[in-house]
This record gives C-alpha cells, sequence and structure tokens, in this order.
C-alpha cells in the first residue's frame, strides 16, 4: 500500500491496519513520574483519530462557531459549522497546514468527524461525517480530487455519521459509501475515478473495509447492516456472505482473522449480542458458521476492534462495558475487567478502550500480549493480557474526556503509535507523549 517507514503510523490501527506496533526501543513499563509530553496543541471536535506519516500529523476536527451538543442516541442535532483537515509537524506540533470546507451536520453524536485519514503515495484520504471525500497532497494540502457521496452516489447520511476509515489497496480507495448497489465503491487512488460499486443493505452500517487473505486469495471484507460480503479487491465481485445483523444497523468493529487451532477463522460481533466466529476454507473463499454467541459467551464489540492473540480473544464488551477475554474455540468467557475501560469497578454501557499489541520486530513468542490501552477515561495503560488475566503494568492520565455518553464523560478516539510516541486527542487538544526508552 505505499506506505512509509516503519515507525508510522498512516491510518486506522496502524500500518498494517492491525493494531499492532511494532516499533522497537520503547518503555517497558510506565514511570511513577510520568511519560514526558512532548507537545500539547488546541484542535476542536471529533471522534476521528491521528495518523502519523514521514514527520507529519493529520487530523480531522469540526471547529462549530455556535451550537450545543446533545448525545442523545437516537436523535439528530443540527449544527453549523467547518470540518478541517489539519496538518502539524510531529516533532513540535506546530501547524503547518489545513483544509477546510463549510458542513452542516445532522448527527447524533455531532462533535466532529469519526475516519481517522489515510495516508499513502504522497496523499492524504479524509472521510468527513456527511459524507464528503477529499484526496489531498499530503506537503502542501492542495486538493488532487473530492466526493460527496450523499450527492454522488444518493448515500444517505447514517444517524452515526460517516465512519468507515478508506482503505488503500494498491491504485485502489475502497470506502463504504452507502445508496443502492454502492455500499461499498473503489476509486482511482490518484484521480478519484470510480473503478467498481457494489452491495445494496438495509443500511451502509459503519464497519471499515477490512482487507483478508484465505484460500490464498486476497479478499475486501465489508461488514453491512445485514451481513458479511467478502468482495474481490480489484472488480467488487462478491466471493461470500453471511447473514450477521446487529441492532440499530451498528456493524462497526473491523472482522478479525486468526490462524488458531480450528484452523483460519473470522470474528465479528456487535450490538444486540450478534456475534460469531467463522471457518475459512483452505480450498476456496468460502466461510462456514462455528460457533454464534450466546447471551452469556463471545464478546459484543461496539466502538473498538478486538483482537485474536494464540487461541484468545480479547475486546471491550458493549453491554457490559467490560474488557474481555474469550476462548476462540467455544466462545466461552474467561475473564473480565473494568479497569481497562470505566477506570473501576462499575459497569457501563458501550466502556470502550482502543487496545494496540506492542510486537517489536523479531521479538520472541509469548503466552502473554503486551498490550498499550488508550481507555475513554483518558489513560494511557500498559498491560500484559493472557488468557488467565489482566495484569496492569502501568497508567498514565494523558487527557481529559471531553465527550459523554450515557451520562459519563468519555473519550473516544483511536490514538496513534509512532516515533516511539503516541499521539492522542479529545475535543480540545491533541498531545504527544514521549516513549522512548
Amino acid at each position: 500500500m505505499g506506505v512509509t517507514r516503519a515507525d508510522d503510523w498512516p491510518q486506522w490501527m496502524g500500518p498494517e491496519r492491525d493494531g499492532v506496533w511494532r516499533e522497537a526501543g520503547v518503555v517497558s513499563a510506565i514511570p511513577t513520574d510520568g511519560l514526558p509530553v512532548k507537545w500539547r496543541v488546541p484542535v476542536s471536535g471529533g471522534y476521528s483519530g491521528p495518523a502519523v506519516a514521514d514527520g507529519r500529523v493529520y487530523l480531522t476536527d469540526y471547529d462549530r462557531p455556535a451550537g450545543d451538543l446533545a448525545n442523545a442516541p437516537n436523535d439528530r442535532t443540527e449544527l453549523a459549522g467547518r470540518e478541517r483537515v489539519l496538518c502539524l509537524d510531529a516533532e513540535t506540533g506546530k501547524l503547518l497546514w489545513k483544509h477546510e470546507y463549510d458542513c452542516p451536520y445532522a448527527i447524533s453524536y455531532a462533535s466532529g468527524p469519526r475516519c481517522t485519514p489515510t495516508v499513502a503515495d504522497g496523499k492524504v484520504y479524509a472521510l468527513g461525517a456527511e459524507g464528503n471525500l477529499v484526496c489531498l497532497d499530503s506537503v502542501t494540502g492542495a486538493v488532487a480530487w473530492t466526493k460527496d457521496f450523499k450527492q454522488d452516489y444518493g448515500a444517505p447520511t447514517p444517524i452515526w455519521g460517516f465512519c468507515g476509515h478508506p482503505l488503500v489497496d494498491g491504485k485502489r480507495l475502497i470506502c463504504l459509501v452507502g445508496g443502492p448497489g454502492s455500499v461499498a465503491v473503489a476509486f482511482d487512488k490518484d484521480t478519484g475515478q470510480e473503478l467498481w460499486r457494489g452491495l445494496s443493505a438495509s443500511e451502509s452500517g459503519y464497519c471499515p473495509p477490512t482487507l483478508i487473505e484465505s484460500a490464498g486469495v486476497r479478499q475486501v471484507v465489508i461488514w453491512d447492516a445485514d451481513k458479511l460480503n467478502a468482495l474481490e479487491p480489484a472488480t467488487g465481485r462478491v466471493l461470500w456472505s453471511q447473514p450477521l445483523k446487529p441492532m440499530y444497523g451498528m456493524s462497526i468493529m473491523a472482522p478479525q482473522v486468526a490462524d488458531t487451532k480450528q484452523g483460519r477463522v473470522l470474528f465479528a460481533s456487535g450490538i444486540g449480542r450478534v456475534g460469531a466466529l467463522f471457518a475459512l476454507a483452505a480450498d476456496k473463499p468460502e466461510a462456514t458458521v462455528l460457533w454464534r454467541g450466546e447471551p452469556k459467551s463471545a464478546v459484543y464489540c461496539a466502538n473498538s476492534t478486538p483482537f485474536i492473540a494464540g487461541d484468545v480473544l480479547y475486546g471491550c464488551d458493549c453491554d457490559t462495558g467490560m474488557l474481555t477475554a474469550v476462548d476462540v474455540a467455544t466462545g466461552k468467557r474467561l475473564w473480565e475487567t473494568p479497569d481497562a475501560t470505566l477506570g473501576g469497578t462499575r459497569r457501563g454501557k458501550h466502556g470502550t478502550a482502543f487496545l494496540v499489541r506492542h510486537e517489536p520486530a523479531g521479538s520472541p513468542a509469548v503466552a502473554s500480549t503486551r498490550t498499550w490501552i488508550f481507555s475513554e477515561t483518558g489513560d494511557l495503560i500498559l498491560a500484559t493480557l493472557s488468557s488467565t488475566g489482566y495484569v496492569e503494568v502501568g497508567r498514565q492520565h494523558l487527557l481529559d474526556p471531553t465527550n459523554e455518553c450515557f451520562g459519563r464523560e468519555v473519550v473516544w478516539s483511536h490514538p496513534a503509535f509512532a516515533g516511539r510516541c503516541i499521539f492522542a486527542r479529545n475535543d480540545r487538544e491533541l498531545v504527544c507523549v514521549s516513549l522512548a526508552k
């Protein structure tokens, strides 16, 4: 995909889009006197995470001069403001350029954009909450091309906005769009010309396009509000589909693929206790159900994407608000904790933490997984996760929660890890903290 150095974080979930940080020379514990803050800069509202590439940080936000947020889950808030793409110097936080455009909002949880920018081959791709897609020169901010999903495809704005982080695959930019026959659309990443479109659904959902490989075949998985679909990346041809319908159209997490004792598997889940583990066939592109989750099994993920390490699945359950470990073979829950999400012993709907495994290149395989966690409380946590439990190595408060959900204060934004630093944002500031040894 033409991404840059190994220590960059040029898109959502990192260079390989797998939530793994492979950089060496990083601290093994959070010191009692804290990690050094390199800089803090003011920004405006948004759930989108930062991307870091070639010494620059890219972030989208929403600059609204007036109007109050009212985070009622089923009601749209109408606001007037401007969506912005910001480019900052990664070393100093200095603003290098910004691109902005008027963008009235009519969405729920309307603080700002949802999608992390995607940086590849000298371009930055940013998708706003109302379906404005812009391709900009990554150095100058000059506009290369734009799309308007509502105008160009008749795609209705989902109640919680457009959320599918754009995916670069070769010459293609694959996006979750919406509208009849265009749930997924591939554009030429340099010109914006449409290459293919496919799928119809009751709603587009919120899940980012996800590349997987099984049976020796590369596939792009699109999870719409009704079903999991695997498409041929070059043509959009459907290779297989499986029904998986969460409540409220909330297909959000990126489906996870891993090699386990059961063979190559794929897991996806969502609100309404809807989730399943699928076996991916070894001889052809095909998925069959191994098990479906039950009320007290599996983990039902929403805001953050889980991961599979060995034969254990780790994720944040949207019903309990707990970080939960699950046996992949059976779906049985092994343990759960609110410490990594809610910061205490209480439960809370959609308790959220963003999980990033730290696996420096050449490091030996171990039974426990060293994990950096950014909690909705604004804390950075270092912990080891294993089948037997959660062990916290250290914690530091980075940002105050500036948004709200179900009466509690939250920060819901996936951080970036690059240059031996973490870059994290709330609705008021972006912070860079050194994690170097």
